[in-house]
């Protein structure tokens, strides 16, 4: 079974980190790719860009945008399934504080 953690993109790559994937449907500013080290980038996973802007428009609306981006999840099986064969041990990464949208993710990831 996979291990999933959660990370800051910004943050360099550590031996526990197991597979690096970003979650985040913009590349992080100011990152190199370099810098990044990425497995992954599996932009199917990520919230589109409309629900990113509403959620961006109505951050109080947490229970809502979960919902809506575990509908676009519904759709997203086969970067769903990249992230879920990534490896033992795969980490998650953005570049938000807040990464709601992980959370969602690794409620998804785990009920599988």
């Amino acid at each position: 079974m996979t291990e999933f953690r959660r990370g800051r993109a910004y943050d360099p790559r550590t031996p526990e980190d197991g597979a690096r994937i970003l979650v985040d449907r913009l590349w992080p500013r100011g990152l190199k790719k370099e810098a990044a080290d990425l497995d992954l980038w599996p932009k199917d996973a990520t919230p589109s860009t409309d629900l990113r802007k509403w959620f961006h428009a109505n951050p109080d609306q947490v229970e809502e945008f979960a919902e809506r981006y575990r509908a676009e999840l519904a759709q997203a099986g086969e970067a769903l399934d990249e992230i879920r064969s990534a490896g033992e041990v795969v980490t998650l990464l953005t570049a938000s504080n807040d990464g709601e949208h992980v959370k969602v993710l690794l409620e998804i990831l785990d009920e599988d």
